[in-house]
């Protein structure tokens, strides 16, 4: 019932036997030889035992911890609104995608030909939001609202060559997003103003030097009181003026409500969690993002298009990517690296199940709500303010003060939004019921009457009169006409739907996915089991904190084992991926500086070889990009890091540094680079991207470090989903934590906090579970344990390759990290083979390629991790040994340069059964190349997609069947 025995891969002999092929006596002597002995941690620094210590829970300890701790949270029925709404997640797709291997265990889809099935359920992710948001095309999600409207803002300072600085916000925007928006101007030097939008953009009453200076307009639509505003005049004003038009709107509201694109809108934005997504005390959600198609090259994040394979099959694939920041690093505006693939997949899900007419009956029914609430309201004498509304009323109370309102709600379990003394506001969703309304009708009764008064039964309400929504406002265009939402609309064809899709999609539950930099370890059945319980599911993110208790004990655990681990005291939770991790960590670098007076500070060291979302979130926390150079061997070059520090001495703010590095190795120098750093008033960022390396022999503070963001779905097990969800907490030392992240809505964050990066104060908390129970059933021991196999795993794959391919870097003991590189630079020379024909060879033997082209644009990095086993290690390196001994035949002439069978992979099914074979090799050599094929094979869905036709042809929505046919003589994967 202990989880490390099942969370290794390697059990004790295989141990031994790894051990033997490398030449060691134990596991202890081959460690010492991976980690440098000055960086090492004090034996029993991170300990099992004592009140510090992390103590091992078996997995029904765990799980019995997990139901104390969900008792201690109050589920209430939540009125509160804000961006945030009870979902009701049909079981079907709970059962089959959110708590499904094959959905959640995937990677991002870099690699098209063995991912089609999330790819198709992303684009129709995209399609459902540019056809409900009436604009041209959408990306794949982003973080939460609050990012998305961030994200948006920036691409229109971009979009206007950043030499406008000011944005309107309107006053109806919901208070979280504008924090964010907040937080992330002050950096860019953004003058965010808040107001009634429409006096800001009039002649008489608006500042003409803003409107000069004007980037556009926010606006909420319906807004935060509820009201439909037309803001059709604010837009052709906006442009007028030259700016861009930002709207944060509401999915299911869209499907009653004329679409933004139709009144003028550049760019629309929102939670799509209303699709099918538990509340989860605040996420993850999937934020959908839609702009019109002359911005389609700024738009931030992941954007899937339809392209063709080498047989001319329709085939998807990610497209545009050089918009990304990996490719843009210090020119990069936004630093998303991620997503919210399987939260946005839960969405399109959703919608195809429930189609247009289910969900618009969906939309219907709480409007419906909405109004039978504000005929009772009316009639008891109290005063709906906003007269146009789709969900949520405003109401301005006769006789009473809010707080009795909120009281007796209490008494009732019933949460209300909280507005001021004299007004509540009540948002309605589809998990509301009749009896809900009875309830919440009778608080309102019960001020009013007191106990002995009559109660309300429901049926005494007269229908309210006038429409709620205003004639010129109602949606008359169509929305989802596509064949995919009108197909799926039984249990069963919705149940077979998805299970076709995950058929196409390598994950886990197929074979190891060893991508260096990722850590596609385990993820543990047991520590997902608790985040779908209605006990963590169905909290509002700002209900009352007293119905929160249960969840703010298990972060505070969790806080607490990672400042164990990292070494650094102070944490916060908030950041919802790991470049939000980063920008936050920096964010709070610079409100240090600023506090003590040395704004000029704004230097930011960064090595040549860091990950691109370094330099990015370096940028977007107000600093200027420096970089320093890396030796041959792949080791920071400490004299050109002196050299740099010492010529930005008065302006040094930070040194972003990722360790074990980029390169795969822990390097000797890094507590010197350090303290070059201090010495000249500079702070240490430590990326803690490679921190599986790390755990319980080393650590961020102890190599140094002021600041280190955490993957939480990389070291510490969360699923990477296909594309997210992450999360990315900052651990910081003693004298930052003042400055860590707070929020507007509820307390977080240190006394001189910066302002909130995500929307909900704790990110995707719901999902903080999931590192809690695993770090708590490993226990210090088991987690250091499992980091010294990742070692082992990675260092014995690499001594089978090493007389193969070329193996990039090591330390003088020859001995790597957790991962390693090879590089392929010579086949290129010698063979025609570039780094991606080796990948897609690997395909064909059911293996997801390692990581490709970076850090070295001719290499692989790959990373086992610790919970791969001997024989699957064995596989992949029997693998790239087999293709090996292919590239030979190809120097030596004995297959063609071109065309054979490495630069003509992978291989899927339709191709090897076609009737004419005029290949250079056999089928049996294409798609069996090793004997254990037979048994268990991975097909990939598709051939080799051509990346290059999918950007010149962008299409980045679901067709019908008939579009697709004429394009290429195919059916799409779309239709059944």
């Amino acid at each position: 019932d202990d989880l490390l025995r099942r969370h290794v891969g390697p059990q004790p002999a295989s141990v031994r036997r790894m051990l033997d092929f490398l030449g060691y006596e134990s596991l202890d002597s081959f460690v010492d030889d991976c980690v440098p002995g000055q960086i090492r941690l004090p034996e029993g620094a991170v300990g099992d035992s004592g009140a510090d210590g992390i103590r091992a829970l078996s997995e029904s300890e765990l799980l019995k911890r997990a139901r104390e701790l969900g008792r201690k949270n109050k589920v209430a029925t939540n009125f509160i609104g804000l961006g945030y709404h009870q979902a009701v997640l049909p079981q079907v797709i709970l059962r089959n995608m959110l708590e499904n291997h094959s959905w959640f265990s995937q990677y991002s889809p870099y690699q098209a030909e063995i991912s089609q099935g999330r790819l198709e359920s992303l684009i129709n992710f995209q399609t459902l939001t540019t056809s409900l948001t009436g604009l041209d095309i959408a990306n794949a999600s982003l973080l939460d609202e609050g990012t998305a409207a961030a994200e948006g803002m920036i691409m229109a300072f971009g979009h206007l060559r950043e030499k406008r600085k000011t944005i309107f916000v309107d006053r109806s925007v919901l208070p979280q997003t504008v924090a964010v928006l907040q937080t992330r101007a002050e950096p860019f030097g953004i003058k965010v103003v808040t107001g009634n939008v429409e006096k800001l953009l009039s002649d008489e009453l608006g500042d003409k030097k803003q409107h000069k200076d004007l980037i556009g307009v926010i606006v909420q639509y319906p807004d935060t009181r509820g009201d439909i505003a037309d803001w059709a005049a604010v837009a052709e004003r906006t442009h007028s003026l030259g700016g861009l038009v930002l709207c944060a709107t509401d999915f299911l509201a869209l499907t009653m409500l004329k679409p933004p694109g139709e009144w003028g809108a550049d760019i629309a934005f929102g939670n799509s969690a209303r699709f099918g997504v538990p509340l989860g005390y605040g996420g993850p959600h999937a934020a959908f993002f839609a702009c019109t198609g002359q911005l389609k090259r700024r738009m931030p994040g992941r954007l899937i298009g339809l392209s063709k394979d080498v047989q001319g099959k329709p085939a998807y694939r990610l497209a545009l990517q050089t918009r990304e920041q990996h490719i843009r690093r210090e020119k990069a505006t936004s630093n998303i690296c991620t997503a919210q693939a399987l939260l946005a997949n839960i969405s399109a899900m959703y919608a195809v199940y429930h189609g247009p007419e289910g969900l618009r009956t969906i939309a219907e029914k709480v409007h419906g709500l909405a109004r039978v609430v504000a005929a009772a309201v009316t009639k008891l004498g109290h005063k709906v303010v906003n007269q146009s509304y789709f969900d949520s009323l405003t109401i301005r109370l006769s006789g009473t003060a809010s707080n009795i309102v909120h009281e007796a709600a209490a008494e009732k379990n019933l949460n209300l939004r909280r507005v001021d003394d004299q007004h509540v506001s009540v948002t309605f969703d589809e998990s509301h019921s009749l009896e809900d309304l009875v309830d919440l009708i009778n608080v309102f009764v019960s001020i009013q009457t007191g106990a002995l008064g009559k109660k309300s039964t429901g049926r005494d309400i007269p229908p309210i009169e006038s429409p709620a929504v205003p004639e010129a406002l109602a949606r008359t265009s169509p929305f989802m006409t596509q064949p995919v939402w009108n197909s799926h609309h039984s249990e069963t064809d919705i149940l077979r739907y998805m299970h076709h899709l995950q058929s196409k999609d390598l994950s886990l539950v197929h074979a190891p996915i060893p991508l260096g930099s990722c850590t596609m370890k385990l993820n543990p059945t047991t520590a997902l089991t608790p985040f779908t319980w209605d006990e963590f599911a169905k909290i509002h993110p700002f209900a009352p904190v007293v119905q929160a208790q249960g969840y703010k004990e298990m972060t505070d655990e969790l806080a607490h084992d990672l400042s164990k681990l990292t070494g650094l005291p102070g944490c916060s939770l908030q950041p919802n991926s790991g470049a939000q991790g980063e920008y936050a960590g920096l964010s709070v670098i610079r409100a240090y500086h600023l506090s003590r007076g040395d704004a000029h500070r704004n230097v930011c060291l960064v090595p040549a070889s860091a990950h691109g979302t370094n330099p990015a979130s370096a940028i977007m926390a107000g600093m200027r990009v420096v970089p320093v150079k890396n030796l041959a061997n792949g080791y920071l070059d400490i004299e050109d890091l002196k050299k740099k520090a010492e010529q930005h001495k008065d302006e040094l703010a930070a040194f972003m540094v990722t360790y074990p590095s980029t390169f795969g190795v822990f390097e000797d120098g890094v507590q010197e680079a350090c303290e070059v750093i201090h010495s000249h008033g500079g702070q240490v960022y430590l990326d803690g991207a490679n921190m599986n390396a790390m755990v319980g022999l080393t650590s961020p503070g102890q190599v140094g470090g002021d600041v280190c963001h955490l993957n939480l779905h990389k070291t510490f097990s969360i699923p990477h989903g296909g594309g997210g969800p992450g999360m990315g907490p900052i651990c910081v030392a003693e004298h930052l934590i003042p400055f860590l992240p707070g929020h507007p809505l509820v307390k977080t964050g240190g006394n001189d906090a910066i302002g909130p990066i995500s929307a909900a104060p704790f990110g995707s908390a719901s999902i903080l579970s999931i590192s809690w129970a695993y770090i708590r059933m490993l226990g210090a021991t088991g987690l250091t344990y499992s980091t010294k196999l990742a070692l082992l795993n990675a260092n014995y794959a690499m001594a089978r390759l090493k007389d193969h391919y070329r193996v990039k870097f090591v330390n003088d003991k020859d001995r790597c990290a957790h991962e390693f590189i090879i590089d392929l630079a010579e086949f290129d020379e010698k063979a025609g083979l570039k780094v991606m024909d080796v990948a897609k060879r690997l395909q064909d033997y059911g293996i997801h390629p390692p990581t490709c082209s970076w850090p070295i644009s001719t290499a692989m990095l790959i990373e086992p991790t610790e919970s791969e086993g001997l024989r699957d290690i064995d596989n992949f390196c029997d693998a790239m040994i087999s293709i090996r001994k292919e590239i030979d035949e190809i120097i030596e002439g004995k297959q063609p340069r071109g065309n054979n069978i490495i630069t003509n992979a992978p291989h899927p099914q339709q191709v090897v059964i076609t009737d004419e074979w005029n290949r250079p090799y056999t089928r049996e050599q294409a798609v069996y190349p090793m004997p254990s094929l037979r048994l268990r094979k991975f097909w990939p869905a598709v051939g080799r997609v051509d990346d290059s036709h999918g950007d010149r042809n962008l299409v980045c929505e679901c067709g019908s069947v008939e579009d697709y046919a004429s394009q290429a003589g195919d059916l799409p994967v779309t239709s059944q």
